[in-house]
């Protein structure tokens, strides 16, 4: 019996149609919460995670459509602002989930990729960026610790 793997296609069309349908349903998927995520957890379990977390499971699920890239350019962001996010994470897991939870939620994502983009998101963050009020606490904060 041959091998299809081994031999070229009868039909390349027909293969490159169905490669194209493929792909598409696996965005879907990614696009809308549907790979590997919080559907294939127990009730139980999802509110058990929220609650790790600090959110309602409604926000959880909300959070989990978003796609697993939602908070990336909270990450930008805090370099733009001269803010190591690893050393955040590791200094303070608790506010950088904060700041992640809203950057997932933002509904400013194209003008926060503009500002970064045009270099100016540090000097704008404050007009359209959810987490100004957690930064400006974590700048009061890093400029105290600097002084004692």
């Amino acid at each position: 019996m041959p091998n299809p793997d081994t031999h070229p296609s009868k039909h390349p069309t027909i293969e490159a149609a169905a490669d194209a349908i493929a792909d598409w349903v696996n965005r879907y998927r990614q696009k809308f919460g549907f790979y590997g995520g919080l559907e294939q957890c127990a009730p139980e379990e999802v509110t058990q995670i929220a609650k790790d977390l600090g959110v309602s499971a409604g926000e959880l699920r909300a959070m989990a459509s978003k796609g697993p890239g939602a908070a990336d350019l909270l990450k930008k962001m805090l370099v733009a602002l001269k803010v190591d996010p690893a050393a955040l994470m590791q200094s303070d897991p608790a506010t950088m989930r904060d700041l992640q939870r809203l950057c997932i939620a933002c509904t400013n994502k194209k003008r926060c990729q503009h500002e970064l983009a045009e270099g100016t998101a540090a000097e704008h963050f404050h007009e359209f960026c959810p987490n100004a009020f957690t930064l400006d606490a974590v700048f009061k904060q890093k400029a105290a610790a600097t002084h004692h």
